[in-house]
């Protein structure tokens, strides 16, 4: 497919679910009062962009999902690479991994508001609980996924431990931290407009609240889609730097072809 047209079907897809909820809500199949037009919906969006609060609003949650974010890198890179890397210690603390991923981290909330309260830090512990996992998992995955072969070709070849690390290490765990990281963002994102909804941290996700309880339909359906926005602006911006610094990898030279 031409690169102009890659987004195309994904375009008339969406036109087309939005031309037919107007239709329905137009019409009445809808409930206009809980489903109005996304005519009057966009029109409340635009207004947002003039709104000082809805930057700031946009802003905290920004702010929650880097934050939690960067500690979920900085925590899952090290260990997830160490846990990869020894037989032993994968042996360990795999049961540890298996039985804490799973736990959601909305049911932390309550021992969260207990240790941090309502602010920024529930909302920071939550987004970072929630995102190391994708991340330790694809460290570990990526650590054990390391060709002997090379491993032991650079050690015929003597190369030092930096050498080692940027010529065979780096380049075999380098997808996997890439696809880890989008992964983790994505799920960021949902615990940090989550820790806003249900905690009331300041953020978009309370504002959503807000528009909920003064019955301002449309104002919530046009920050839901503020929501949603921002999830593919994030992963749209990581796919673009990623994709310089995989361009070497198969996955990135079949998008290429394609």
């Amino acid at each position: 497919m031409p690169r102009p047209h890659r987004w195309l079907p994904g375009t008339v897809a969406v036109v087309g679910v939005l031309a037919v909820l107007e239709i329905a809500s137009r019409t009445g199949l809808l409930p206009r009062r809980w489903f109005p037009p996304m005519s009057d919906v966009l029109v409340r969006l635009v207004g947002q962009l003039g709104d000082g609060r809805f930057w700031t609003d946009l802003a905290q949650t920004l702010q929650g999902w880097a934050i939690g974010l960067l500690i979920a890198i900085v925590v899952a890179v090290p260990v997830g690479l160490a846990i990869g890397s020894s037989w032993w210690l994968y042996r360990a603390l795999r049961p540890v991994v298996e039985f804490l991923r799973p736990v959601p981290s909305v049911a932390l909330i309550p021992l969260a508001i207990l240790v941090y309260g309502s602010g920024i830090e529930t909302k920071v512990f939550l987004v970072a609980f929630a995102s190391l996992w994708p991340l330790l998992l694809q460290m570990i995955y990526g650590a054990r996924d390391i060709d002997p072969v090379a491993l032991e070709t650079a050690r015929s070849y003597r190369l030092r431990r930096g050498d080692t690390v940027a010529r065979v290490l780096i380049p075999s765990v380098l997808p996997y931290l890439a696809t880890g990281v989008r992964i983790s963002s994505s799920v960021a994102l949902v615990l940090a407009v989550t820790a806003e909804l249900v905690v009331g941290s300041p953020g978009i996700g309370r504002a959503i609240t807000e528009a909920q309880n003064g019955g301002d339909v449309e104002l919530m359906y046009a920050l839901i889609a503020v929501t949603g926005l921002l999830g593919w602006g994030l992963n749209a911006v990581l796919r673009r730097v990623e994709r310089p610094l995989l361009h070497w990898h198969a996955s990135h030279r079949l998008e290429e072809v394609a």
